[in-house]
């Protein structure tokens, strides 16, 4: 396609040179996309997601991480506000925007989304594994366990004032690994491991 480039004067607009428009870049010329492959980092808050996820992410080649966390404070900069909850994830939208953003994500770049996200209602997980299912995307889910003290003692060492948010959900997750959360996703306890080892654990399983 030849594209002119048009300059004024008192006759009015007047051709001055014309070159070939580049156009699209073929479809060969175009990096394409791995296979992708969700890790999911779940647990209790204050369990040591972030931190893992930074690790796993240096040990799986061709890997990114992609907090869920930050889409549930994309809803919450909305203004005037969505109704009052105490939990983004109450807010219906987040779990099909994490989906889909996991899934634009991978299409564009394919490899390995390592997701640190605590996720301890099942309707929830059950909602967000059947969405991204649904575009083939497998899904690695290992839960980072601890007992209830560590947990805590991990909280309460965290910060000068502990969080009240992160202790209020100690006994939810409890009562998920009991019920549900435990037989859906590979746990790895964390008790007495350090953040590299239980990274490595992780690594190995999702190469394995």
């Amino acid at each position: 396609m030849r594209v002119w480039w048009w300059s004024r004067s008192s006759d009015g607009p007047v051709p001055i040179r014309c070159r070939k428009s580049p156009g699209r870049a073929p479809a060969a010329a175009r990096p394409l996309a791995s296979a992708a492959v969700i890790v999911w980092l779940n647990g209790t808050h204050g369990a040591g997601k972030t931190t893992t996820s930074a690790l796993v992410q240096q040990l799986l080649p061709d890997s990114r991480v992609l907090d869920a966390e930050k889409v549930g404070e994309t809803l919450m900069d909305i203004s005037p506000g969505l109704p009052s909850t105490d939990n983004f994830q109450h807010w219906p939208p987040w779990r099909p925007l994490v989906v889909e953003t996991a899934r634009r994500v991978l299409d564009y770049t394919g490899g390995t989304l390592v997701m640190p996200m605590t996720v301890l209602v099942e309707e929830y997980w059950r909602e967000i594994s059947a969405g991204l299912a649904a575009h083939a995307i497998p899904v690695r889910h290992f839960v980072l366990h601890a007992d209830q003290d560590t947990l805590r003692g991990r909280i309460e060492r965290a910060h000068a004032v502990p969080s009240p948010f992160r202790l209020a959900y100690l006994e939810p997750y409890a009562e998920a690994a009991r019920t549900w959360l435990h037989r859906e996703a590979e746990v790895v306890d964390t008790a007495h491991l350090t953040p590299d080892q239980v990274a490595a654990r992780i690594a190995r399983s999702v190469m394995a």
